[in-house]
């Protein structure tokens, strides 16, 4: 079946990355208001806007299954695409999807459900012949039977929520003793974040390197992958900065771990967008963590890197058409890196920085993109994820990429709130991270300055403060600041050259 209307179920930048590619394809776009940001931005990329802003508190909207569905029913809309958290992973919405006669942009819910519970992906792992970690074949019945597991594969262990991730509902355990209080922490902490209490249990891998494949699978029976991403620059396993290919893998090795991600797409007849996750240790050992059954936030990485529209791929395989390209014809060139750009304080601890954005300066090349859902005059609140944006740089190798992201930086601007900009400054700039030599303790154990300032800064930041910019865009729309032609002079220097434009 044509899709010829779509509501996407979601916010933010992924509503307006979706947007764009349907209305390439010719595809009406709709999409959901709400009252907590009745103004946001996104509101302006789609064909019809649906309100929601009477949902009520205790059902938020983007997770109102039926309300979604019935949106959809009512408007005469013919697919719906999740793009990625709130319920882009729900095997209920995706059932409820098919059964109203929906298309869902996404996997069938059997393989949502078969990849979103950790202990059966194990299963399916095993059953496949890719390398696991040592563990529990299932769910844990006891702190007694995590005892006994853990003195057979020897501690460190560590116990994880079988039915969610992100870092919920999972503790380390070092030694013996501190099984059951590990244990009854995870599992209160799983059946908060995901209804669900089951943990199981594995050996513990200190300071893995984290590598993941994106895979894209038909209805037709093809699959391919478009090689690998590097997420191991991150923080209570929330990823911070993502790149493409990854400096650890050489071609071998990305051909065993690519024909493994594809190994357990097969074996759940998977279809289109995934992301099969990996550990690698210091002696190149992979072992399967996880499968994600969406679209992923650093699946822009992998886009620049081979130059497909993943997006475009979802939609045409959900229409049941068949891929078009085979493996041979993916050639990864030259390196992506992708900065994740959140409204937080770094200083004190990441935490979330809410209020107005009064102005955004963009950087501009043609080996920049910016996936973004913020604009002049849009407001943080404390609803949503922190990420406002997302810089995404090319490069024609790692050295390149890595320069032409600390330019990128350097000219990307936010006034009104702190933002991790300044972080990511620092990691690029650190050599470990330079050099390529880094792994998941990266930031605790290697990021001795968390935040990096330049010696101009604080004159940047007065002259922002001091100009105009009302004025000038009033006297030329086309009025675009570089802020590096402003170092070394006097920001109200600056700002008289800028209002006699």
């Amino acid at each position: 079946m044509k899709i010829k209307s779509l509501l996407i179920a979601n916010r933010g930048e992924i509503t307006i990355r979706i947007c764009r590619t349907a209305k390439k394809l010719g595809i009406k776009t709709y999409g959901i208001k709400t009252s907590k940001e009745p103004n946001a931005y996104y509101l302006t990329f789609l064909d019809e806007v649906i309100d929601f802003s009477d949902s009520l508190e205790d059902i938020p909207e983007f997770l109102d299954v039926e309300r979604i569905v019935y949106a959809a029913k009512t408007h005469k809309i013919n697919a719906i695409h999740p793009g990625y958290g709130f319920l882009a992973e729900s095997p209920y919405f995706a059932q409820r999807c098919e059964e109203e006669g929906i298309i869902f942009i996404g996997p069938s819910p059997q393989s949502i459900y078969k990849m979103g519970n950790k202990t059966i992906a194990k299963q399916i792992a095993n059953s496949q012949k890719v390398p696991l970690l040592k563990g529990s074949h299932g769910n844990l019945s006891s702190p007694k039977e995590a005892s006994e597991i853990a003195g057979k594969i020897g501690y460190p262990v560590i116990l994880k929520a079988a039915a969610g991730g992100g870092g919920r509902g999972m503790r380390i355990v070092e030694k013996s003793s501190q099984i059951e209080k590990m244990y009854k922490l995870a599992s209160t902490e799983a059946e908060k974040a995901f209804n669900d209490s089951s943990v199981f249990i594995e050996k513990y891998v200190r300071n893995p390197k984290h590598i993941e494949f994106q895979i894209i699978g038909d209805k037709h029976g093809n699959f391919i992958h478009l090689g690998e991403r590097e997420c191991s620059v991150q923080r209570k396993h929330q990823k911070l900065i993502e790149e493409s290919p990854s400096p650890a893998l050489n071609e071998n090795l990305r051909k065993s771990m690519g024909d493994a991600a594809i190994n357990m797409a097969m074996a759940t007849k998977y279809y289109s967008a995934g992301t099969v996750e990996f550990l690698l240790d210091d002696d190149k050992n992979f072992y399967f963590m996880e499968m994600n059954t969406r679209i992923q936030v650093e699946h822009s990485v992998s886009e620049v890197v081979t130059g497909l529209d993943i997006i475009e791929l979802q939609i045409k395989i959900a229409q049941d058409e068949e891929l078009a390209i085979k493996q041979k014809d993916i050639k990864m060139k030259g390196w992506a890196i992708e900065c994740r750009i959140n409204a937080e304080d770094v200083q004190t601890g990441f935490s979330p920085y809410l209020g107005l954005i009064d102005k955004v300066q963009y950087p501009r090349s043609k080996n920049i993109r910016i996936d973004t859902g913020i604009t002049d005059s849009s407001v943080v609140t404390p609803y949503f994820d922190s990420m406002i944006a997302k810089l995404i740089v090319h490069g024609e190798n790692r050295e390149k990429a890595i320069s032409n992201s600390l330019n990128a930086l350097n000219k990307f601007w936010i006034k009104g709130i702190k933002t991790t900009i300044p972080f990511c400054k620092s990691v690029l700039m650190h050599k470990k991270f330079k050099s390529g030599d880094f792994n998941t303790s990266f930031i605790e154990k290697e990021m001795k300055l968390l935040y990096h300032q330049d010696k101009d800064d604080e004159m940047l930041a007065a002259y922002l403060a001091t100009f105009d910019f009302a004025a000038a865009l009033e006297t030329d729309r086309t009025t675009h600041i570089d802020f590096e032609q402003g170092k070394n002079i006097s920001p109200w220097v600056l700002n008289k050259r800028l209002r006699s434009l």
